[in-house]
């Protein structure tokens, strides 16, 4: 069966005008890679509801689950649940349960602004997780993430405990030579088995002991183990410094 795909839309004016550094995306790469779920698209955009729309829309389109990072909050420029609901084609409403524990969280601080907490597209599932009294909002495969690192991580935790992905099997070769020796032989395997990734990464600082960087990876580790096999045997004499 063929493994779910996922695309991530990173939201906030604050990481385009870097007042704010992005850390999501990048855990979010790695946590998508752990559990075996491949990430097919990303992309950051401004706190605009047309943004948001076209972007979530897209990430729709090139995957069958997409993850929003911030634009969860009380505040003007947290529009992220309106522009996911615009894409979705669905009205905004106001979840009873989650009116009733933003209620319960603010006491009697719960101002009118704070109640745009409990707004989420219409047919949205709340997903808990015990110790945040806040949920991940889940409609139609999209599920909006806080900004705040700290709960991104730990709501998307809650998300990826019930996602089933695919193992990915990689193995990596550290080359004494540069690409332009290499890069006939790269050509040659990936054009004979296409359905392997094949990736050249070079580097420029001589202390790190090695120039280019070649991974292979695949769902099923007989075709990696084959293309490594092939690799060692065209490859240059002396060319690889090591196989892991």
């Amino acid at each position: 069966m063929k493994p779910i795909a996922s695309a991530a839309v990173i939201i906030g004016n604050e990481i385009l005008t870097a007042k704010v550094e992005e850390l999501n995306g990048a855990y979010l790469i790695r946590r998508l890679r752990e559990k075996g779920i491949p990430l097919r698209w990303m992309c950051i955009v401004p706190d605009e509801v047309d943004a948001i729309v076209e972007a979530v829309s897209t990430a729709r389109s090139k995957a069958d689950c997409v993850f929003t990072s911030g634009g969860i909050g009380p505040t003007h420029d947290d529009i992220t649940v309106r522009g996911v609901a615009l894409a979705l084609g669905r009205p905004v409403v106001r979840d009873p349960e989650l009116e009733r524990r933003v209620i319960h969280h603010y006491g009697g601080k719960a101002t009118p602004e704070a109640l745009r907490l409990a707004e989420v597209p219409e047919g949205t599932k709340l997903i808990w997780r015990d110790g945040i009294w806040y949920p991940v909002i889940h409609c139609s495969g999209v599920f909006l993430l806080p900004g705040v690192p700290q709960l991104f991580r730990l709501q998307l935790d809650s998300v990826l405990e019930s996602m089933e992905g695919a193992p990915v099997h990689l193995r990596s070769l550290y080359l004494g030579v540069g690409e332009t020796e290499v890069a006939h032989v790269l050509d040659q395997i990936a054009l004979a088995m296409p359905h392997v990734s094949i990736g050249s990464y070079p580097q420029f600082d001589s202390s790190i002991g090695y120039r280019v960087k070649v991974t292979v990876e695949y769902s099923r580790p007989e075709p990696v183990n084959d293309v490594i096999d092939q690799l060692m045997q065209k490859l240059p004499a002396g060319a690889v410094l090591r196989v892991e």
